[in-house]
Parts: C-alpha cells; structure tokens; sequence
C-alpha cells in the first residue's frame, strides 16, 4: 500500500511540474525589445538616419544647455573667462545640434543665446530668425532677441519683441524685458527712443561699420 500511494504521489507530482518544466524550454510570449539603432519596422533607412540625427542632438542640446547653467554659475562668482568657455562649448554643442536637425528650434535658440553671450551678435540675431522662423511663438526666443536688440541699443527692435510676448501673454517674459528697455533708455537719456536697423549689426561686424 504505501509503495503503491508513493507511486502515485510521484506521478501526480510529475504531472503538476510538467507545465513549469514545458515554460522554461519555450521562447516568452513578448519578444525581447530591439536594440536602439535597429530600424524599425516600417522605416526606411532613411527615415531612421533621421530619428537618430534628431537622438543625437537632442544629447548634443542637453550638453549645451547644461554648459550654459555651468557659465551662468561661472558668472555669479566673477570667473569671465570660465563662463567664457563654458559658453564656447555650449554653442560648440548646440551648433552641431543644429548641424544634425536643421528645424531643431529650441537648439537654434541656444545657439543665439551662447553667440550672444560670446559677443558675436551677427550669429546670434541669425539664430533667433532662424528660431523663430520654425516657431514664430517660441517664447524664449522672443524675449532673447529683445535683450539682444536691447544690449545693441535698438529700442525700436526690442519693443517689437515687447508686442510679441503680450499677444503671447508671456507675462513673467513681458516684464523682464520692459524692465531692460526702461533700464537702458534711463541710462541713456541722451540716446534716441529708436536707432536706424543697420545700427543693430554694427557692434557684430569685425570692421566695425
């Protein structure tokens, strides 16, 4: 009897495992997800090389804003030279963002911003447009572009940007902006409300005029 009861306790034992045992030898139900740089089903290799140009700067852009917030810190404890080179290798980054994914708008921004912070005024009002062209309500944009004309003394240009940012209703933007126009024009009281649009390149241009 208790040979018999063991025998029959193995095989009910056998029976139940068998399912478990049959799982372990078959391939799982999801397959595993693809590496990153296959190409997807459906995609042309083309339409990949896309996706991982635009991959690739959005890396590229992650390492130029971070550069910026480090030039910014540079600022804050009076070391110009760091934040300058910090500011050299964020637009190093952004540019090639740019290179990568021509419509990459908030990479065109930042370039405009680092050029601008470099003193190469020209590269940064091309940067905006060129913004602002892919995304005309791109409110950062909008507002750095206004410091930039501020900064060139354009009045005209920035209040322009002023006009923008309250049909976008970026008021905290609005604010910082108006402050820096009301901010030069009492510093310069001689200066005119307005400044013909070459005056604005003029401090970008290597010969000066």
């Amino acid at each position: 009897m208790r040979t018999r009861s063991t025998t029959i306790a193995a095989l009910a034992t056998l029976i139940i495992a068998l399912p478990a045992l049959a799982s372990m030898s078959s391939p799982p139900s999801t397959p595993p997800p693809q590496p990153q740089s296959a190409t997807p089903a459906g995609d042309t290799p083309a339409e990949a090389s896309q996706v991982s140009g635009r991959q690739k700067a959005e890396k590229l852009y992650a390492e130029a804003y971070e550069d910026v917030a480090k030039a910014k810190q540079e600022l804050e404890k009076g070391k110009e030279k760091n934040a300058q080179k910090k500011f050299k290798s964020a637009l190093e980054s952004a540019d090639e963002a740019t290179r990568l994914d021509d419509k990459y708008h908030e990479a065109w921004n930042l370039v405009g911003f680092a050029s601008r912070k470099l003193g190469d005024y020209d590269r940064a009002l091309k940067a905006y447009d060129r913004c602002l062209s892919l995304k005309p309500d791109y409110v950062p944009a909008r507002e750095y572009l206004g410091e930039a004309y501020v900064e060139l003394g354009n009045m005209k240009k920035a209040r322009e940007q002023l006009v923008w940012l309250d049909h976008l209703n970026a008021t905290d933007d609005l604010k910082t902006l108006k402050a820096l126009i009301e901010g030069y024009e009492a510093a310069h009281p001689e200066s005119p409300a307005a400044k013909p649009d070459s005056a604005a390149a003029k401090p970008a241009t290597a010969s000066g005029q």
